[in-house]
């Protein structure tokens, strides 16, 4: 089972919620590029618990991979307070994405 880069919180909101991962966004340039950044949009909306994002958006379907490439890519991640379900975030990079897309606009 793939969760990606996982963080573990003192409380909800704590700055370290977000994992700070260097670099510029790497653009998708497949077809699933428009799935991804919804599925980061979806994310970035409210709080997902891991068990709703993996109800909504994980598939069998080896050619619609949105959560595994957003893993791969270092997008998300997986984000744990101690006492509470895990919830799943936006990396910078993933909201660094988000802007180019809405830069591009």
């Amino acid at each position: 089972m793939t969760y990606g880069p996982t963080i573990v919180v003192n409380k909800p909101g704590d700055e370290r919620a977000r994992a700070s991962l260097k670099g510029e966004p790497e653009l998708m340039s497949d077809i699933l590029t428009p799935l991804t950044l919804d599925f980061l949009a979806w994310l970035q909306a409210a709080p997902r618990s891991y068990a709703e994002v993996m109800d909504v958006w994980r598939t069998s379907c080896p050619r619609l991979t949105i959560w595994e490439n957003a893993v791969d890519a270092g997008l998300v991640v997986h984000l744990r307070v101690p006492g509470e379900p895990a919830t799943i975030g936006v990396t910078d990079k993933g909201l660094k994405m988000l802007a180019a897309r809405h830069a591009s606009l």
